[in-house]
């Protein structure tokens, strides 16, 4: 396959250029070689790996999680054992933000049913436990 410019890789994974341009910044992607003019030459290769931190991003994982998934080795023999622990930590975090997100959503329907009876807005129940009712932004 023939190098490919930064705008076809952004096309392909569809993302934008600056995205290319930034995970390289932060090392996620290789900097490629360039041309004699200047332009970037990106092998196939790194089409796989922008589509694999995506993905990574898509599940949660942050930049820092990635770079450090991508710095395993794919030979070694613990390279497996640390990623499954890597996503377990990740499991238990967004559990954790389930069981807050959870915690929100019951007191906002407590609210809101407590605003049901259509009081003056200066009486609102929802904007009174918001600390908001009555008061003027700054």
């Amino acid at each position: 396959m023939r190098p490919l410019t930064i705008g076809e890789v952004a096309r392909q994974e569809g993302v934008r250029v600056d995205t290319v341009r930034f995970y390289e910044r932060q090392g996620l992607l290789p900097a490629p070689p360039r041309r004699a003019s200047g332009y970037r030459q990106y092998p196939a290769e790194s089409l796989r790996r922008l589509h694999f931190i995506r993905r990574a991003k898509a599940l949660g994982f942050s930049l820092t999680e990635i770079k450090r998934l991508l710095s395993l080795h794919p030979t070694s023999s613990q390279a497996c054992a640390d990623v499954a622990a890597q996503a377990t930590e990740k499991i238990a975090d967004i559990d954790a933000r389930i069981r807050d997100l959870a915690a929100m959503r019951q007191g906002l329907v407590a609210l809101a049913a407590s605003c049901g009876r259509r009081p003056p807005l200066a009486a609102c129940p929802l904007l009174a436990a918001l600390g908001t009712a009555g008061e003027e932004e700054a």
